[in-house]
């Protein structure tokens, strides 16, 4: 009981001094700074919530230092800079498909394998059920441990997962099954064998299908939405964003080594970029964003999963009252008209 109270009081020393600084904040180093400090400080509190033969008073304390964090991290979410929302959207505990898949869906039974090459494990596809709804689920799959992000090769797809994906997206439409995909993904993998196999034939080839598939598509970008690789799944009816996920042409790093020859200028890059949430709807390249917990989707995976599954309903519903010639030629317009721009001298 001793070692919980002297724990309870280093916790609420630290949360003391981030209040404080944070008072005083000066700029996104500040920010970032305290992003890393509440995640340590919640772990504390969190190990000493798991500790059994709490006395009333430790856990009254432990409650008030979760409505101090949760008003703290309220406070520093709300001012994040397009950067720091990369970093979020790139953060490893952050959900990934399966993460979803096992919250949101019912039913799942994966399909492996594209019937040309191999199966692509940096794309999972699957049948499964959205409350009651039979639905076909594709997405990027990134990883947490060496193990297997090696195995998923930090989710990026080689061309036969493209392919797997088309096929995915062929059985769906042949049963009429609507489409959800959840991109995630720094980009297509730019190996010499996936050079050699195709990847730019079989990203193109997807886009092409999925504008023409006569069932509704609903794409989420759940993390990062980079490049082609991204696009390759995310031709959708409705392209909704998570609030603290990023989708842009290249990584604000690969931007700035462009750009100024400097990598290190990749915040810079980023906020030229435009490629938060909330930019790309002001520009209507997207339909919606899907709100996320406090302090992110990685603070609690349940949560987050709820939203997204209250945010695929209620498109799915809206989509499945238009009839399927109307839904392909808004689809086509969609992608036509998509991020026009007029510069006034």
């Amino acid at each position: 009981m001793a070692d919980a109270t002297l724990v309870v009081t280093g916790a609420d020393f630290l949360l003391s001094m981030v209040e404080t600084r944070w008072a005083k904040r000066n700029g996104s180093r500040m920010e970032s700074k305290a992003q890393l400090e509440l995640e340590k400080i919640e772990q504390q509190v969190a190990k000493l919530q798991s500790l059994a033969g709490q006395s009333e008073e430790t856990a009254r304390q432990i409650e008030q230092l979760n409505q101090r964090l949760d008003a703290l991290r309220s406070q520093v979410t709300g001012k994040l800079t397009a950067w720091q929302r990369t970093e979020l959207a790139r953060h490893p505990q952050r959900p990934y498909t399966l993460d979803y898949v096992e919250r949101v869906f019912s039913d799942w039974s994966e399909i492996h394998g594209d019937r040309g090459f191999a199966d692509d494990p940096a794309i999972v596809c699957g049948m499964a059920r959205l409350q009651g709804e039979e639905v076909m689920v594709i997405g990027h799959q990134k990883a947490r441990d060496t193990k297997q992000k090696v195995y998923r090769n930090f989710g990026m797809p080689n061309p036969e997962g493209y392919r797997k994906a088309l096929r995915a997206m062929k059985i769906a439409e042949k049963f009429g099954r609507p489409i959800l995909t959840f991109v995630d993904t720094p980009g297509a993998y730019p190996g010499l064998g996936a050079e050699e196999r195709g990847q730019a034939e079989a990203i193109a080839r997807n886009l092409r299908e999925m504008a023409r598939l006569r069932v509704p598509i609903i794409t989420t970008i759940t993390g990062e939405g980079g490049s082609g690789g991204a696009l390759a799944i995310a031709v959708g009816d409705r392209v909704l964003m998570m609030e603290n996920s990023v989708y842009s042409v290249i990584s604000p790093e690969g931007c700035a080594s462009i750009m100024w020859r400097d990598a290190t200028k990749k915040e810079l890059a980023a906020e030229a970029l435009h490629i938060t949430a909330k930019d790309l709807d002001e520009m209507q390249c997207i339909d919606g964003i899907v709100p996320e917990p406090e302090g992110g989707a990685h603070t609690d995976h349940e949560a987050a999963a709820a939203l997204l599954s209250a945010s695929l309903q209620e498109n799915l519903a809206k989509l499945k009252a238009v009839p399927i010639a109307e839904l392909l030629a808004s689809r086509y317009n969609k992608f036509r008209q998509i991020a026009q721009f007029f510069r006034a001298e």
